[in-house]
């Protein structure tokens, strides 16, 4: 039995679905979900990330993180860990960047939190020179400094829709028409979590919100203003959620969401507003919201590239050229993708972040 047949019989017992439900189907059922059974990433997957464009983000990510780490005394033991780390890519660029830096990878405790077992055997092959764990989630994370990126990861997380109708809001649901799934709205009722939402949308607007994202962040502020580190949080979305942002994604183009469930990377963008304000009320302090490319400009990208470059041949340097301009420009990831820090309310800010 397919995953759509699964899904389609689930309805007809239940009722139609909220797309949180849908989305966590098509990602993460345990034998039919998009994560546990293929490894999405690269050209030759459905999509290619940061750290698989170039090792110069990793570097410069890993770099920032032991600088922080160095502004904060030092702290050991603590934990680095990575939210969703994919092939492992990210975190042995932050380790090579890192290894110079005096007593960071003695005092270094390394986690990745990982729900897809094919992803964590691909992880322990990229980091056979290192000793990571591998937790579920972060709510298993020690309470000890904690320094963490999160990469892409909250963008894949459950999303539910609301379109304003009145004083109310209209659920986004998933339902059938005949044997084909359809896209319908539930009846319009209060919605708490959107009181303050009636200020600045209008009937039609739709908003997104991510409650999954509510516990991970949770976990990470709190053991961040508890014992020190620092968060680094890059993904594409903007400060406040409007409009219809999920997508599908198979072989690097966009799909119908309902075409294929569990065969195509589902995504929307993130709400930095409901992370930002989450870390505020575990007693965390965040930085102002950054582009990529600034940040990775303010980091020293451009210097990183012009060092890599050198006595390269002319391939290898419009490659080198090609891959910082993707992380940078405005048309390309630059401006799409955004950072957010988390600190202790009293430590320095985190390099190329302003508080």
């Amino acid at each position: 039995m397919t995953l759509r047949d699964r899904i389609i019989r689930r309805i007809r017992l239940d009722g139609p679905l909220r797309l949180s439900d849908y989305m966590a189907d098509c990602l993460l059922h345990p034998t039919l979900g998009y994560y546990t059974t293929r490894d999405p990433f690269g050209a030759a997957g459905d999509f290619i990330t940061a750290p698989e464009i170039s090792q110069m983000f990793g570097e410069l990510i890993g770099l920032c993180l032991a600088q922080s780490w160095l502004d904060q005394g030092g702290p050991s033991p603590f934990t680095l860990a990575e939210l969703g780390p994919g092939r492992g890519t990210l975190m042995a660029d932050v380790l090579r960047a890192t290894r110079a830096v005096p007593g960071f990878h003695a005092a270094a405790q390394i986690y990745l939190i990982e729900a897809s077992p094919k992803l964590r055997a691909k992880q322990a092959e990229t980091l056979a020179n290192h000793t990571p764990h591998w937790l579920d989630d972060a709510t298993a994370l020690p309470d000890q400094p904690l320094f963490i990126i999160a990469n892409e990861f909250f963008d894949a997380l459950p999303i539910r829709q609301f379109q304003r109708d009145g004083q109310g809001w209209r659920e986004r649901v998933v339902g059938l028409e005949g044997d084909s799934l359809t896209l319908g709205l539930t009846g319009p009722a209060p919605q708490p979590l959107l009181t303050h939402r009636l200020a600045d949308t209008k009937d039609g607007d739709l908003v997104e919100i991510c409650t999954p994202a509510t516990p991970v962040i949770t976990a990470l502020a709190g053991r961040i203003a508890r014992h020190g580190g620092a968060g680094l949080i890059v993904d594409y979305g903007d400060w406040r959620s409007l409009g219809d942002t999920l997508q599908a994604l198979r072989a690097h183009e966009t799909v119908d969401i309902l075409a294929d469930p569990g065969q195509a990377d589902l995504t929307a963008h993130v709400d930095f507003e409901a992370l930002a304000g989450v870390a505020r009320a575990n007693g965390c302090a965040h930085s102002r919201l950054t582009t990529q490319g600034v940040f990775l400009e303010r980091l020293g990208i451009t210097a990183r590239a012009q060092t890599l470059a050198k006595g390269q041949s002319d391939q290898m340097r419009a490659d080198i050229t090609s891959a910082h301009r993707r992380l940078t420009q405005a048309g390309e990831m630059g401006n799409l993708f955004k950072v957010l820090g988390l600190t202790p309310p009293a430590a320095p800010p985190i390099p190329g972040l302003a508080p």
